[in-house]
């Protein structure tokens, strides 16, 4: 099976390079694709001295939006989607593929290990968990991962993405709702952690807003 990363990315010029490197020691991968997201600093310039694909956006458009510009450009068997924040620890995705490729899984989510420091109150994870478990009655430990691989026809089903903070949650609910296998796999991916201060708070408001928006389109 041919197999293609897409790894959509604003600004991770320090942590591109790493993750980069660890997608490319996996086998198997036959494209890896970065979607610099209206970038303004040297991640595109990151990733083409890797030898990567690069498609820069002009303006950032979220991370759901620069999924779907990665979309006519997907041509595998299998694609996966990752953070650019990974670092080494992308190695990981190894773990994603394998249940695709032995027939047993159609979309498969990375689950995180806990944080190292304490982020918000669990309001959104816990949030996305229910509507998980409402849906398709999967238990989710990280029902919000953005690392994730799955079989091209599931891809064209649930795509177009959610081009805001639900993107992970609509894609998950959509697979489930149409029949697909939807498997989460423990692993040790890690990334950067948003705390509990202002910025946190701001990011894990914005978020919990879009699902609660995603939430309301689903149930019209």
């Amino acid at each position: 099976m041919s197999i293609m990363v897409v790894i959509p990315a604003f600004n991770e010029e320090a942590r591109i390079g790493a993750t980069l490197e660890a997608v490319k020691s996996l086998p198997g991968i036959s494209r890896i694709l970065v979607v610099s997201d209206g970038s303004t600093d040297r991640t595109p310039d990151v990733a083409r001295q890797l030898g990567v694909e690069v498609l820069e956006l002009a303006a950032n458009q979220g991370k759901g939006g620069a999924m779907n510009a990665s979309l006519p450009l997907i041509d595998t068997d299998i694609v996966v989607f990752l953070d650019a924040d990974l670092g080494q620890s992308a190695r990981e995705a190894g773990k994603l593929i394998d249940p695709l490729i032995k027939g047993t899984a159609d979309l498969s989510i990375a689950a995180f290990p806990p944080p190292t420091r304490k982020g918000g109150f669990g309001i959104v994870k816990g949030t996305a968990a229910w509507a998980l478990r409402r849906q398709g009655q999967m238990q989710a430990a990280s029902p919000l991962s953005g690392q994730r691989a799955m079989h091209r026809q599931v891809l064209q089903v649930v795509a177009p993405f959610q081009e805001r903070y639900g993107v992970e949650l609509g894609m998950t609910l959509t697979a489930l709702r149409k029949g697909f296998r939807v498997v989460e796999v423990p692993t040790l991916m890690s990334h950067n952690e948003s705390g509990r201060n202002l910025t946190g708070f701001i990011h894990r408001g914005r978020q919990f807003l879009d699902i609660l928006r995603l939430l309301f389109l689903v149930r019209r």
